[in-house]
């Protein structure tokens, strides 16, 4: 069985990797998974409500009894080996290439259909 302490520290960690990894600056780790959004998977979410559940009772030694310790424990090891295995200067490489590549299609599209319409009009 965890103690409060264990999981403040463990929760600690996390909203450190998390602010390292997604730039994510939350006081709670509801409000970082809150705010990754999208970019980490459903799974990592749920076990981020199991990490949040046992964090609101960690406390009260009475209510910290029903806690799965096992599996706030497995909570805590995907969610950082999660957030251990992002490479920040891939993902920043990544977006940059998302963004060229949305920009360039824009330019194909856009010259298609001023081609088309310069043709229409017999002007070209």
């Amino acid at each position: 069985m965890m103690t409060g302490d264990e999981i403040d520290a463990k929760v600690a960690q996390l909203l450190d990797l998390a602010r390292e990894k997604y730039g994510v600056r939350a006081k709670t780790l509801e409000r970082a998974m809150r705010k990754i959004g999208r970019r980490a998977p459903k799974r990592l979410h749920r076990q981020a409500e199991v990490i949040a559940q046992a964090h609101k009772v960690g406390h009260h030694p009475k209510l910290m009894v029903q806690v799965d310790g096992a599996a706030v424990t497995r909570a805590f090891g995907e969610i950082e080996a999660h957030l251990a295995a992002i490479d920040v200067g891939r993902r920043r490489i990544d977006r940059i290439l998302d963004v060229l590549g949305s920009v360039s299609f824009n330019l194909i599209l856009f010259t298609a259909c001023l081609v088309v319409f310069l043709r229409w009009h017999e002007v070209f």
